[in-house]
Protein backbone atom coordinates (compact mmCIF):
# COMPACT_ATOMS: atom_id res chain seq x y z
CA UNK A 1 0.00 0.00 0.00
CA UNK A 2 1.19 3.64 -1.11
CA UNK A 3 1.13 6.46 1.73
CA UNK A 4 -0.35 9.67 0.33
CA UNK A 5 1.93 12.27 -0.61
CA UNK A 6 1.17 14.42 2.04
CA UNK A 7 1.88 11.92 4.69
CA UNK A 8 5.89 12.18 5.29
CA UNK A 9 5.92 15.90 5.15
CA UNK A 10 3.17 15.53 7.60
CA UNK A 11 4.84 13.32 9.81
CA UNK A 12 8.51 15.07 9.77
CA UNK A 13 6.38 18.31 10.86
CA UNK A 14 5.18 16.65 13.76
CA UNK A 15 8.44 14.79 14.27
CA UNK A 16 9.77 18.75 14.23
CA UNK A 17 7.02 20.13 16.32
CA UNK A 18 7.33 17.33 19.39
CA UNK A 19 11.62 18.30 19.10
CA UNK A 20 11.02 22.15 19.39
CA UNK A 21 8.79 21.41 22.34
CA UNK A 22 11.34 19.00 24.56
CA UNK A 23 14.74 21.93 22.99
CA UNK A 24 12.18 24.87 24.12
CA UNK A 25 11.44 22.92 28.15
CA UNK A 26 15.22 22.72 28.18
CA UNK A 27 16.47 25.87 26.90
CA UNK A 28 13.95 27.97 29.68
CA UNK A 29 15.09 25.76 32.52
CA UNK A 30 18.41 26.78 31.34
CA UNK A 31 18.05 30.07 30.54
CA UNK A 32 16.28 30.49 33.37
CA UNK A 33 19.09 29.30 36.02
CA UNK A 34 21.32 31.89 34.88
CA UNK A 35 18.06 34.61 35.37
CA UNK A 36 17.84 32.79 39.16
CA UNK A 37 21.35 32.99 39.82
CA UNK A 38 21.44 37.13 39.18
CA UNK A 39 18.82 36.96 41.46
CA UNK A 40 20.07 34.86 43.84
CA UNK A 41 23.53 36.45 44.39
CA UNK A 42 21.79 39.87 44.49
CA UNK A 43 19.98 38.28 47.69
CA UNK A 44 23.21 37.22 49.58
CA UNK A 45 24.14 41.01 48.76
CA UNK A 46 21.08 42.86 50.32
CA UNK A 47 19.28 40.10 52.50
CA UNK A 48 16.02 40.59 50.65
CA UNK A 49 13.83 38.36 48.56
CA UNK A 50 14.66 38.83 44.80
CA UNK A 51 12.02 37.79 42.34
CA UNK A 52 14.47 36.43 39.09
CA UNK A 53 11.70 38.82 36.65
CA UNK A 54 9.07 41.51 37.75
CA UNK A 55 6.45 38.96 36.90
CA UNK A 56 7.74 36.01 39.15
CA UNK A 57 5.55 34.31 41.97
CA UNK A 58 8.55 33.15 43.20
CA UNK A 59 12.34 34.03 44.21
CA UNK A 60 15.46 31.88 44.98
CA UNK A 61 15.50 30.60 48.35
CA UNK A 62 18.86 28.32 47.93
CA UNK A 63 21.82 27.18 45.69
CA UNK A 64 22.32 23.26 45.68
CA UNK A 65 25.70 22.13 44.75
CA UNK A 66 27.33 18.71 44.14
CA UNK A 67 30.68 19.61 43.52
CA UNK A 68 31.93 15.41 42.84
CA UNK A 69 29.63 15.69 39.77
CA UNK A 70 29.78 19.29 38.69
CA UNK A 71 26.15 19.85 39.74
CA UNK A 72 24.48 23.36 40.90
CA UNK A 73 20.81 24.56 40.95
CA UNK A 74 19.04 27.34 42.11
CA UNK A 75 16.18 26.86 44.46
CA UNK A 76 13.18 28.67 44.19
CA UNK A 77 10.50 28.93 47.24
CA UNK A 78 7.46 26.91 47.13
CA UNK A 79 6.91 23.69 44.83
CA UNK A 80 4.00 24.61 42.55
CA UNK A 81 4.23 23.56 38.68
CA UNK A 82 5.01 27.40 37.69
CA UNK A 83 7.98 27.32 40.26
CA UNK A 84 9.40 23.77 38.93
CA UNK A 85 9.04 25.03 35.77
CA UNK A 86 12.54 27.19 36.70
CA UNK A 87 13.79 25.03 39.18
CA UNK A 88 14.07 23.44 42.17
CA UNK A 89 11.30 23.85 44.79
CA UNK A 90 11.62 24.25 48.32
CA UNK A 91 8.56 22.18 49.55
CA UNK A 92 6.09 23.96 51.82
CA UNK A 93 6.14 23.36 55.13
CA UNK A 94 9.83 21.79 55.40
CA UNK A 95 12.10 23.45 57.35
CA UNK A 96 14.38 25.65 55.65
CA UNK A 97 18.13 23.56 54.96
CA UNK A 98 20.49 23.80 58.25
CA UNK A 99 17.46 23.81 60.40
CA UNK A 100 15.97 21.22 62.54
CA UNK A 101 14.11 18.72 60.66
CA UNK A 102 14.18 17.74 57.06
CA UNK A 103 14.51 20.17 54.14
CA UNK A 104 12.41 18.87 51.42
CA UNK A 105 13.81 19.99 47.66
CA UNK A 106 11.84 18.52 44.58
CA UNK A 107 12.44 19.33 41.00
CA UNK A 108 11.86 17.67 37.68
CA UNK A 109 13.59 14.12 36.72
CA UNK A 110 14.96 15.47 33.19
CA UNK A 111 15.73 18.93 33.83
CA UNK A 112 16.97 20.19 37.14
CA UNK A 113 17.32 17.23 39.19
CA UNK A 114 18.43 14.88 36.22
CA UNK A 115 21.58 14.86 38.52
CA UNK A 116 20.50 12.82 41.16
CA UNK A 117 20.88 9.48 39.38
CA UNK A 118 24.51 10.12 39.62
CA UNK A 119 24.61 10.55 43.04
CA UNK A 120 26.11 7.83 45.28
CA UNK A 121 26.27 7.19 49.23
CA UNK A 122 28.66 9.12 50.21
CA UNK A 123 28.69 12.34 48.31
CA UNK A 124 28.41 16.02 49.70
CA UNK A 125 26.27 18.56 49.26
CA UNK A 126 26.55 21.85 49.60
CA UNK A 127 23.52 24.16 50.36
CA UNK A 128 23.53 28.17 50.34
CA UNK A 129 21.05 29.57 51.56
CA UNK A 130 19.84 33.47 50.31
CA UNK A 131 21.15 34.96 54.08
CA UNK A 132 24.52 33.64 52.78
CA UNK A 133 24.71 30.79 55.33
CA UNK A 134 25.95 27.63 54.08
CA UNK A 135 25.49 23.74 55.22
CA UNK A 136 27.06 20.57 54.19
CA UNK A 137 25.18 17.18 53.93
CA UNK A 138 26.18 13.56 53.57
CA UNK A 139 24.17 11.35 51.41
CA UNK A 140 23.08 8.27 53.83
CA UNK A 141 20.86 6.27 51.17
CA UNK A 142 18.55 6.94 48.23
CA UNK A 143 15.00 5.52 47.62
CA UNK A 144 11.90 5.42 45.44
CA UNK A 145 8.44 5.69 47.13
CA UNK A 146 5.08 6.11 45.94
CA UNK A 147 3.94 9.93 45.95
CA UNK A 148 1.92 9.95 48.52
CA UNK A 149 4.01 7.52 50.85
CA UNK A 150 7.22 9.11 51.29
CA UNK A 151 7.73 8.58 55.26
CA UNK A 152 9.27 11.87 55.16
CA UNK A 153 8.73 13.69 58.78
CA UNK A 154 9.63 17.34 58.28
CA UNK A 155 9.67 17.67 62.18
CA UNK A 156 11.94 14.74 62.68
CA UNK A 157 15.19 15.09 65.48
CA UNK A 158 18.81 16.06 63.45
CA UNK A 159 19.12 18.58 60.66
CA UNK A 160 18.34 16.19 57.32
CA UNK A 161 18.18 17.14 53.77
CA UNK A 162 15.65 14.83 51.19
CA UNK A 163 16.10 15.67 47.29
CA UNK A 164 13.06 14.72 45.68
CA UNK A 165 11.97 13.56 41.76
CA UNK A 166 9.83 11.61 39.38
CA UNK A 167 11.14 7.54 38.97
CA UNK A 168 11.93 6.39 36.97
CA UNK A 169 14.52 8.94 35.51
CA UNK A 170 14.17 7.81 31.91
CA UNK A 171 9.66 7.29 31.69
CA UNK A 172 8.05 9.38 29.47
CA UNK A 173 5.20 10.45 31.39
CA UNK A 174 4.87 11.40 35.13
CA UNK A 175 4.08 8.17 37.30
CA UNK A 176 3.30 7.84 41.01
CA UNK A 177 7.09 6.83 42.22
CA UNK A 178 9.36 9.33 43.53
CA UNK A 179 13.47 9.12 43.90
CA UNK A 180 14.55 10.16 47.44
CA UNK A 181 18.29 11.04 48.13
CA UNK A 182 18.15 11.37 52.12
CA UNK A 183 21.31 13.17 53.40
CA UNK A 184 22.28 14.19 57.29
CA UNK A 185 24.06 17.41 57.73
CA UNK A 186 27.75 17.00 58.83
CA UNK A 187 28.54 20.76 59.30
CA UNK A 188 27.65 24.62 59.15
CA UNK A 189 30.14 26.78 58.00
CA UNK A 190 30.68 30.36 58.20
CA UNK A 191 28.36 33.02 56.29
CA UNK A 192 29.22 34.39 53.54
CA UNK A 193 28.41 38.12 54.48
Amino acid sequence: MRLPRFVLPLLALAGLLLFGQGAYIHAKALVAQVLLEHAFEKAIATGRETKPWSWADTWPVARIEVKRIHASAIVLAGSSGQALAFGPGHVERTPNAGERGVAVYSAHRDTHFAFLKNIVVGDEIEVTRSDGKHFRYRVDAASVVHFDASGIDPFADGHHLVLSTCWPFDALTQGPERYLVHATMIVSVPDLH
